[in-house]
């Protein structure tokens, strides 16, 4: 039996089986999350606010639990999309701002430009580059720097599991 969670901002509706994660109810919309780790709750790019329905989500793991103590915003209402699963009604998800800085193509097209969005680490979501601040060539050297430190960080974590 599906249930209904409401997706904010957008104000959209959107059914989940009984017991699927909160991150097939965003990917079936389109929305703009990734899931670097493959949703294995490793990384920080599903990491959603539940604004309501804790309750009618499954308890934190963990994984999880590990993952969101390195996540720089999070809050008591933190969840990873891909580990919450939905058993209840009424669950409100808000997505954080930012873009995470493995969904950008060509880093190198952004020297000059200023960041559209908070562009955040996908491991631990903390800003890279905040939203309106202008990218130099060093902002650039930072984040390939960061980009090939989480690969690196998600193939060590691969050989983990």
């Amino acid at each position: 039996m599906a249930k209904t969670i409401k997706l904010d901002p957008i104000g959209t509706e959107t059914a989940i089986k009984t017991n699927d994660n909160l991150l097939s109810g965003l990917l079936k919309n389109d929305l703009d999350v990734m899931q670097e780790c493959g949703g294995r709750g490793m990384c920080s790019t599903c990491h959603v606010y539940i604004k309501e329905g804790m309750d009618s989500l499954s308890p934190l793991n963990r994984r999880e639990k590990r993952t969101l103590e390195v996540i720089t915003t999070c809050k008591t209402n933190s969840r990873l999309a891909c580990q919450a699963r939905v058993i209840g009604e009424g669950v409100v998800v808000e997505l954080p701002s930012g873009m995470y800085l493995s969904q950008i193509d060509d880093v190198d097209a952004l020297i000059g430009r200023r960041a559209q969005k908070n562009i955040l680490h996908p491991i631990s979501g903390k800003i890279l580059v905040e939203e309106g601040k202008l990218i130099t060539r060093s902002m650039i050297t930072q984040l390939e720097n960061t980009k090939g430190e989480v690969n690196q960080y998600l193939a060590q974590t691969e050989n983990v599991v």
